[in-house]
């Protein structure tokens, strides 16, 4: 089977197993983070087999809707890659970047059950993910998310939760508008390539500007609002 075979039997399996998906996590953002990654891959010197695997695989049972597990992803890419006889070597590949891609692995020792894992492949497929958490769309993601979990929008009166551990992370159920600066906020900086960095930035700053909107329309007496970054 050729690689662009591969990817395509990888795209029929990922589009059917998230069909009831979230919609921030749904086919549609591996599509995006797909896009994405075949866009940073241009300037990269990487195994385009490889991140392209990665990205259409790194959400199919992400652990939030899995009670937590964080075996199940990959272990389903694992036995799907298998069966198309994929190289041990490159399926090895494709499933640390799996275990390695979260915002939630970087934190505490930011390792995967005590392992640390960290390519170029991995690093692609990262900024990847990240820039779909930013911007607009990450904006819709968060209070899509939000909804789903029934989450209020923002309550004053509960501050965000900064420098969290991966376990209080994982449990973490605050308003939405927190989630802005426990994690979306820090994305930005963590950015690994050079055109992860160059799209971040502006999808930040759309961010900041909406931030600002959301404050004025919440309390147009308010003297001062929440600091943005």
């Amino acid at each position: 089977m050729t690689d662009s075979e591969l990817v395509e039997e990888t795209i029929v399996f990922v589009k059917e197993i998230l069909r009831d998906a979230e919609g921030g996590h749904d086919w549609f953002h591996i599509q995006r983070v797909f896009n994405n990654t075949l866009l940073i891959a241009k300037k990269e010197k990487v195994n385009l087999l490889v991140v392209s695997l990665g990205a259409l695989l790194h959400d199919i049972a992400d652990a939030k809707f899995h009670d937590g597990d964080e075996t199940i992803g990959p272990k389903m890419a694992r036995d799907f890659l298998n069966s198309l006889e994929v190289s041990e070597e490159t399926i090895n590949h494709v499933v640390s970047i799996i275990e390695h891609v979260s915002f939630k692995s970087t934190l505490g020792k930011g390792s995967y059950k005590g392992k640390r894992f960290n390519t170029l492949e991995l690093q692609v497929v990262q900024d990847a993910d990240r820039l779909d958490a930013l911007g607009a769309i990450g904006i819709a993601r968060a209070f899509n998310y939000g909804g789903f979990k029934n989450r209020s929008l923002y309550n004053p009166d509960i501050p965000p939760k900064l420098k969290m551990t991966k376990a209080e992370y994982k449990k973490s159920n605050g308003p939405t508008l927190n989630h802005f600066y426990e994690k979306l906020l820090l994305l930005k900086d963590k950015m690994n390539t050079v055109t992860g960095r160059e799209l971040a930035e502006e999808r930040h700053y759309y961010m900041i500007d909406f931030l600002k909107q959301f404050y004025k329309e919440w309390n147009p007496l308010a003297q001062k609002n929440p600091p943005m970054e």
